[in-house]
Parts: structure tokens; sequence; C-alpha cells
């Protein structure tokens, strides 16, 4: 009887609502995020987890079997995408405290974290570092149906160099402490990156500058010159890989973009000259203009060291009126949030920032989702509502263009045609 129960469970948690062959979602309003207008009164006929028609409202003629999902009231929009998370971090566990996770525990935290993510409609994430290659583990327990979860983008170990933001700088020189992704010089990081590749990352990502969270280092100090920079770029290029660059301060942004960098993270003193670079050759910018507000008002209680709060005190407001610069001059932005240093499953908290400093609801939205579908190299398979795309499909109560607060509290989860959330009768 135990053993029946827990894999009932495990069923209803890893696989969502079971549906018939195929599934109409009747008659909510759809967000076009390509053409940024509203359909209203539409069907959308699901077969094989994937989007076979989309029409007015009892116009598709589904199967006489088919499950039928009552969406009318409902505003229907494409699954979520996050640029930047930490699924194997968690909000309580900053500063010495890191000290005290193994990798295993980090990947039990991880199981636990998709499902929120999930839950939270963000049907694909990128996670951008994570200990012992536990983010492509948790992407395959995910993808065979183990364990719930949004797809994953996996990095991997985050590279970096010997004492910065990416390296473990807690521990005294006695204790021979170094992260897994530190390397120097060029044909170092060129290592590195092919390591990272043969376990699994599906994206590089390395630390350009220093970090707000990191023990010792200066948010504005570049880290890694040009040549290596160039090198990493040029051999996860090579691979097939996209690179992303943890980057707060101007020299390393710079220097990134001139390496070739396909995202910025962070980009908080981004120049103006570096924004005219992003927009001309086409870099996302992927800003996390909430956590801010996080990290001061709860970062003391979760362990943040007090020279960490400093560095957020002076670079969060500089970096959101950077935001609204880089929005203004029309470069191409990413949503992504860094979950992992605020609580997993809040992320649709940042919409309202989005807004606020300086994006149009409908331009929040085409960040999350087609935006950062084209980031991901995924334009093809998610990113809008569209014949021949994976029916990762969320709905909210109300209208999101109106009030994008609405995205905090996501009232409908479906991913690959699986329903995992429908609150939308209460």
């Amino acid at each position: 009887m135990i053993k029946f129960t827990l894999c009932a469970v495990s069923a209803l948690l890893c696989a969502g609502t079971a549906l018939a062959d195929q599934t109409l979602l009747s008659g909510g309003d759809v967000i076009d995020v390509e053409r940024g207008v509203t359909l209203e009164s539409q069907d959308i006929l699901i077969e094989d987890g994937r989007i076979t028609a989309i029409g007015s409202t009892g116009s598709l003629g589904p199967a006489a079997d088919a499950t039928i999902i009552d969406m009318r009231g409902a505003t229907l929009l494409p699954g979520l995408s996050d640029s930047h998370v930490h699924l194997t971090g968690r909000s309580d566990v900053h500063g010495y405290r890191r000290l005290t996770v193994s990798t295993p525990r980090a990947a039990i935290s991880g199981v636990a974290n998709a499902r929120k993510t999930l839950m939270a409609g963000f049907t694909t994430v990128r996670n951008l570092g994570a200990p012992g290659f536990a983010d492509v583990d948790l992407m395959t327990a995910i993808e065979e149906g183990e364990v719930p979860g949004p797809r994953i983008i996996p990095a991997g170990r985050s590279i970096g160099i010997t004492g910065g933001h990416c390296d473990n700088n807690l521990l005294p020189f006695e204790y021979h402490q170094t992260a897994g992704g530190v390397a120097n010089g060029p044909w170092g990081v060129r290592q590195k990156v092919r390591e990272n590749k043969k376990y699994g990352a599906q994206v590089i990502k390395f630390c350009g500058t220093g970090g707000v969270l990191s023990k010792g280092t200066s948010i504005g100090a570049q880290q890694f010159s040009l040549e290596e920079m160039t090198a990493i770029v040029d051999e996860a290029h090579l691979l097939g890989l996209k690179v992303a660059v943890h980057a707060h301060g101007t020299d390393g942004i710079n220097t990134a973009l001139e390496a070739g960098v396909d995202s910025v993270e962070h980009a908080s003193m981004i120049s103006d000259e570096g924004i005219a670079a992003a927009k001309a050759q086409g870099t996302y910018l992927s800003m996390d203009v909430y956590v801010s507000d996080f990290i001061l008002s709860e970062g003391e209680a979760a362990g943040i060291l007090p020279e960490s709060l400093d560095k957020e005190r002076q670079v969060g407001q500089v970096q959101r009126e950077r935001f609204r610069a880089a929005v203004e001059a029309g470069v191409d932005m990413a949503f992504g949030t860094d979950a992992g240093v605020y609580s997993h499953g809040l992320n649709g908290r940042q919409f309202a920032y989005m807004v606020e400093w300086g994006m149009t609801p409908m331009q929040a939205i085409q960040a999350s989702t087609i935006h950062n579908a084209t980031l991901f190299g995924l334009q093809s398979e998610i990113g809008s509502i569209k014949v021949g795309k994976a029916a990762d499909i969320i709905a909210v109560s109300g209208n999101p263009l109106s009030d994008i607060r609405e995205l905090e509290d996501v009232d409908f989860v479906m991913k690959g045609g699986a329903v995992f959330v429908n609150t939308l009768g209460e």
C-alpha cells in the first residue's frame, strides 16, 4: 500500500494531469507575442504535446474524446522563461552558510526548486552555474519524467579566474579550496569549456568581473583578459554553445562584448558605448532588476556578508537606471532574474520592475517569451503560441497587459501538453 501511494503521488507530480490524445483549450484570449497583439476568444488544439491548430472559438472541431478545458475569461500566454537561474541554490543559504552544503544536498534542493519554478509558470530556464554538474542531471531527471520541472539549459560549472567571482574564496589558504570551474590563460579556459561540454553543459557561463555575493571581489574589476575571453567564446562557438558572461563593471562588459559573448548577465554599469555595441552586435542583456530589493531587505538574515550588502547598495540603483537606458536604446533584452539568490518561484515579481523601469507590459512579456527563446536558440520550439510549437502555455484570470502583476500568481500551467496547474475555476 505504501509503495502504491508513493508511486501514485510521484506520477501526479511528475507527469501533470493525464489528458486524452487531444486537448482543446477553449475560449480564452491569447497574447500573440510575435505580433504584439491580443487575439480574443480563441481555441487551441493540442495533440502529442504540440499545438496543432489555433482558431476562433468553435471553429476547430476536436475529436469526440478530446479533453476540453474551459478558458473563457482567462488570458493565455506562452510558457514563461528565465535566462538566469540557479536551481540548486537557496535564498536562505548565503555567505559562510554555503560551506555547509554538499553537492548531493544542492541537487536535492534543485529538485524542489525546479517544481516551484514550473508551478510559477516558467516552463524553460537557463541554469547558469551549479556544483558538480548537478543541473545537467536535474535536466535529465526532468526530461525522463522522474521529477517535475521546466526545460533546463544547463551551464554546469561557471568558469572564473583564481580568486574571482566564480571561485570559492570563503576558506583560508590552508584548505587549498578552488572551485571546479577555475581556469587561467587562453588554453586553460579552452580546456575548461571542453570539459563542461563533455559533461553535458549546453551553454557556457563565465565571470568577467567581480560580483556582489563573492568575498573579496570588486564589482567593477575586470576578470580575464581580452585574450582569455576571446578564447572562451571562440572555443564555445566552435562546439556549438552560446556564451553568457557575468559582468557588472564597465571594462569587463566592454571586453566581453569585444570578445563576442551572446549575453551579458547583470550588465549593471554598462556604458552608453556598451549599450551601442550590444545593440549593433545583437547581444542580449539579461538584467536582474528585481533581486536588489530582496538582497537589501532579507539578505542579512540569509547570511549575505556585510561587504556584499555594501556592494549591492552601490550597484542596485545604477543597474536599474542603465536598464532604462538600454530599453530606450532598443537593445535586445532578455528576462533573467538570478533566482536562487532570492526565493525560487517568485520569478514573476521581476515583470513589475521591468515595467517600472521603462518597458511596456508587452515588452516585458516578450522578453520572457520570444526574446529568451531566440537567445536560447529555441525560437522554433518555444516562445510563442503557434502551430507546430511545444504546447507550453500558461494562463491568468486577468489581463497582464493591464496589470503586469497578474504574472506573479499564474492560474494555469501546461508544459508539453500536460497540465500542472489549473486553478482558473477557483
